[in-house]
């Protein structure tokens, strides 16, 4: 199958070269794919973005009311942030990166949502490792509110709770870090994270530890590249 390619950009990061790239392929016509590596990882391709939705709505459809806070790790390609600005109950969204990079890619508009991201006065960018501040309550997620607390965090960085972009997140997959991060959601709000993978039992156990409430939704969508079927999972968790 012939493709087009350009790198749009590369840049290192604390986690290594972090590059963002475009492509096209002739048998999907004149679609712009755009992809993020880390090494020779790929974290993201815009051509698969059910399920990165997915976290926004089903996670937001969890929780009642208006005015909504919100926060979103990992940004990404914006899908989720965007997919989440979509909902009119959100009056505020912070996402939270800790590559730099990534985020410039975002207000220099070198990403197709980035212009949606920018223009949208919701919005807030906080440059700082998500981890880190999901187990400080005192500090919080809000470098202008210290200690604040949020209606929804939305989760979107690692591969899977046991397949970790950096080793060091695993620390963060305990009940004692967990409830540090769910101290940080109001009466009523929510936590959901994405899985590249079908829902893990050992891990839905580990949330049910922290929160009253906890179902894993499995996300299908059609992956043109294979011809077929594919799944991720998405956990959403009541406070």
């Amino acid at each position: 199958m012939s493709l087009l390619f350009e790198e749009i950009d590369s840049q290192t990061s604390p986690l290594g070269e972090i590059s963002l790239r475009r492509r096209r392929i002739p048998a999907f016509g004149d679609r712009d794919i755009y992809e993020v590596k880390l090494g020779e990882e790929f974290l993201m391709s815009s051509m698969f973005v059910d399920a990165e939705e997915a976290l926004a709505d089903l996670g937001l459809d969890a929780v009642s009311g208006d005015g909504l806070s919100v926060i979103v790790g990992g940004l990404g390609l914006g899908y989720t942030a965007v997919a989440a600005l979509k909902n009119e109950r959100v009056n505020e969204l912070l996402v939270v990166d800790a590559i730099e990079t990534v985020i410039e890619w975002h207000r220099d508009e070198k990403v197709p949502l980035g212009k949606v991201l920018n223009q949208d006065s919701r919005c807030r960018y906080v440059k700082d490792s998500f981890f880190d501040l999901a187990v400080d309550p005192q500090r919080g997620f809000d470098p202008d509110q210290a200690g604040r607390k949020f209606d929804a965090i939305l989760l979107d960085i690692d591969h899977s709770p046991t397949e970790y972009l950096n080793a060091s997140n695993a620390g963060f997959y305990t009940s004692e870090n967990l409830a540090l991060m769910a101290s940080q959601i109001k009466p009523g709000g929510v936590f959901a994270m994405w899985s590249q993978n079908l829902p893990e039992p050992k891990f839905e156990d580990l949330l049910k530890q922290v929160f009253p409430q906890v179902d894993a939704h499995i996300v299908r969508f059609y992956n043109p590249l294979q011809n077929c079927e594919s799944t991720n999972s998405v956990y959403v968790c009541s406070v």
